[in-house]
């Protein structure tokens, strides 16, 4: 996806432009978006060759498809070039998640895992670069290109590190060094160093602290604010209509999500060039998008344990249920607003940091973790603008954020307990580009 320029001779437009500001965290990410879709999700993963380095067992891809998909070129704007593109779909559905030397050609390192994992890691790049797709992958896809070599490079050392020093875990990341810069900063910034305090979050993962709240009182207050626990386990199902937006807020589009308990979820962005669907039935979860690297996708590991844990907590009453070996964090602020920061563990090994306000006691925002094949891939959401729909507290506003983007869906209304048609949680059909 992208890469940092690990030789000081090469090209200087991977350096720091004139005028950046250099303090940890503060450049933007420059991110390839085409319209309200999920930018991590394109067709962009090529990495450049390597040893055939696998993160999964090779009975995962014992019988790999000799089809290789053709790239359509689709636009996209963030960098200003020609964008992503686009793999055809396979005969007849397959028997096991697709892997990622199926679906995209010249793949060389990160073979063996399933296409979800392998964008997740093409975005973990991303976010920890700042670079778009495109500063790797133009103009040609397939081709190997000297930042494609070098991203290649850098999978096999940070491996390396990992398997010597922590027994293979993912411990040392891309985000380890770079921190949004395409290259690792070496010298510590005395203004950094003297100036105001970095923003501090909890470890990704963390056991209870200290002096913080009791996680049974923090989620008892949740259950009270949000209606109480009558009214809460008479809310069964709810269909929503409203709108939804891009990375940057740009590029409205129609929205519906479709909810029935105990964990049956659907969402469905009408965008110009196509819909985007994200299910999960129950047991198993998809995406289908015009703009996926796959027409539909399977979801699979902790993406699939991520799609469950947001159709379960779509109803309040099931978070007691979906979480487990409850610990509190030490109280933080989000957006000025003291919370109380919560962890738990879901029955398959799936974490998920919750955070609720102190005052209102509202859930305001999940991050939840997906493993990849180059360290944990984040998704956050946060909530908002709750309005109170058969007595239960519901968010209308609610921003989906990971490594490559962000929609914002914004709900007009909501209908509480209404008959929902099982078909809106099977298996949806490829989408049809307009």
């Amino acid at each position: 996806m992208i890469a940092h320029n690990a030789d000081p001779n090469q090209s200087s437009d991977m350096r720091p432009r004139k005028g950046d500001n250099m303090q940890i965290g503060s450049r933007r990410m420059r991110l390839a978006v085409t319209g309200a879709t999920i930018v991590w999700l394109i067709g962009v993963a090529l990495v450049g060759g390597g040893n055939g380095m696998s993160t999964r067992a090779a009975a995962a891809s014992s019988s790999p498809s000799n089809k290789k998909a053709e790239w359509g070129a689709v636009l996209s704007n963030a960098c200003g070039r020609a964008a992503f593109v686009q793999a055809g779909a396979q005969a007849g559905p397959p028997q096991r998640p697709q892997m990622s030397e199926e679906a995209f050609k010249n793949v060389q390192v990160l073979k063996g895992i399933p296409v979800d994992e392998f964008m997740g890691a093409m975005g973990l790049f991303s976010a920890a670069l700042s670079m778009c797709c495109l500063e790797c992958h133009a103009p040609d896809w397939a081709a190997d290109t000297p930042r494609k070599r070098t991203a290649r490079k850098m999978v096999q050392m940070v491996e390396t590190i990992n398997r010597a020093n922590f027994t293979g875990r993912k411990v040392v990341t891309c985000w380890t060094c770079h921190r949004q810069s395409d290259r690792p900063q070496v010298t510590p910034s005395l203004d950094v160093v003297y100036g105001e305090p970095i923003y501090w979050a909890p470890d990704d993962l963390f056991q209870q602290a200290a002096g913080a709240p009791s996680p049974g009182q923090v989620l008892d207050k949740y259950i009270e604010a949000v209606g109480g626990a009558e009214r809460v386990a008479r809310l069964t199902s709810f269909v929503g209509k409203g709108t939804a937006s891009g990375y940057a807020g740009a590029f409205k589009s129609p929205a519906e999500i479709y909810v029935k308990a105990p964990n049956q979820r659907t969402t469905i962005i009408h965008t110009e060039v196509g819909d985007k669907t994200t299910t999960f039935d129950g047991h198993a979860g998809w995406l289908a998008s015009p703009v996926t690297p796959v027409p539909v996708m399977d979801l699979t590991g902790g993406e699939l344990d991520g799609a469950r844990l947001d159709a379960e907590l779509s109803f309040p009453g099931r978070i007691k249920q979906v979480l487990g070996q409850w610990r509190a964090s030490l109280p933080s602020s989000i957006a000025d607003r003291r919370v109380n920061v919560l962890q738990g563990t879901g029955a398959g090994g799936a974490v998920a940091t919750l955070y609720f306000d102190v005052e209102s006691g509202l859930l305001t925002r999940v991050v939840r973790y997906a493993n990849s094949a180059m360290g944990r891939v984040p998704t956050q959401i946060d909530f908002e603008d709750y309005r109170e729909v058969a007595g239960v507290k519901i968010p209308f506003r609610w921003s989906f954020a990971w490594v490559s983007g962000r929609d914002v869906i914004e709900l007009s209304e909501v209908r509480p307990n209404v008959a929902i048609d099982a078909a809106r949680f099977g298996k949806p059909a490829p989408a049809v580009r307009r």
